[in-house]
This record gives structure tokens, sequence and C-alpha cells, in this order.
């Protein structure tokens, strides 16, 4: 199974990834790596987390606040966002 960003959510994802980086240089690296962990769980087992709304799950991200929002759409995962947990929750619902 193939995995595919919204646009808005492939920007949140570098955005925090440039964010951490700035931080401290290698945890932008750390941070990608941990998201893209999430993201190939999902691809394999994707029923296996909770529903947040209609089709929408959301798998958290080790080591970070963030969440992987996505739905399964034909043979795919699609990835409505990267989430960052401290911030409005429904901010991405505009994007379904």
């Amino acid at each position: 199974m193939n995995f595919y960003f919204h646009p808005e959510a492939e920007e949140e994802f570098n955005n925090a990834v440039d964010y951490y980086e700035d931080i401290s240089p290698g945890l932008g690296y750390d941070f990608a790596l941990e998201v893209h962990s999430t993201i190939k769980r999902v691809v394999e087992f994707p029923k296996a987390w909770a529903v947040l709304e209609g089709d929408v799950r959301r798998s958290l991200v080790s080591r970070f606040p963030y969440g992987i929002l996505y739905s399964e759409e034909r043979d795919e995962i699609f990835i409505l966002a990267v989430m960052n947990l401290h911030r409005e929750p429904g901010y991405w619902k505009k994007r379904k």
C-alpha cells in the first residue's frame, strides 16, 4: 500500500522538520525518522488506530507531540495532517 500527503500536511511536516532542526542540529532528522516510522506502521496496519472522526484515524508519533491523521482512499493512505497535538484540534477538517 502507498501513501500520499495532502499538500498542507506535507507543508506541516516540512515546517516541523525545520523547526526541530533550528532547535538542535539533527533533531529535525530524528523527527522525520519518527514520522516516517509512524507512516510505515499506518501503511502496514491501517485499521490499527482508533477512528477520530468519520473515516479519519490518528496514529501518534513517538518522542514528539505529533499525530498522523489519515484515511484509507482506495488502496492508498491519504495523510490529512501532520498535527501538532498542542494546536487547535479541528483545524484539519476543512482538508477532507
